[in-house]
């Protein structure tokens, strides 16, 4: 059973958002407006792409790439990720881990979508939330381990 102290209740609410902030971006901008979102620490750890970028200016650099690549091919995705069972614990009064389950939905091209679509992964998210010195709590790392991939 979690019990926070009314401190804590309101660090999580803050982490919380954060992380529907980081969402929200992947889902509206694919990402391209990562550094401006600044729902990212500056040292972020991230693990996307099947591989661990180191920092801000490396995540950034990865979406602008996918998003140059898609726009070479089929177009850019259109994405939702729904975050469910978020779970937060705090390693110290500045240091937060976060735990949650994704599911994402992706299809090329712009919606709305009419023909049925399955999710394309279901992933047990690990991420780490730190607050920085402006007292904003950002995310400063980010695993996932897809648990269901669609083929």
């Amino acid at each position: 059973m979690a019990k926070f102290t009314p401190e804590q209740a309101a660090d999580v609410l803050a982490i919380k958002q954060v992380i529907y902030e980081w969402g929200d971006e992947l889902d509206i901008n694919n990402g391209l407006s990562m550094r401006e979102r600044d729902c990212l620490t500056k040292d972020v750890q991230y693990n996307v792409g099947g591989e661990w970028r180191e920092g801000l200016e490396a995540v950034s650099a990865f979406y602008n790439g996918r998003a140059e690549a898609m726009r070479a091919g089929a177009g850019l995705m259109t994405m939702r990720h729904i975050i469910t069972s978020l779970r937060v614990g705090f390693d110290d009064a500045d240091h937060a881990s976060v735990g949650y389950l994704l599911v994402f939905f992706a299809a090329q091209g712009e919606g709305p979508f009419d023909k049925y679509c399955d999710p394309l992964a279901v992933a047990d998210v690990k991420m780490e939330c730190r607050r920085d010195d402006d007292g904003e709590w950002r995310i400063s790392r980010f695993d996932s381990g897809q648990i269901f991939r669609r083929g």
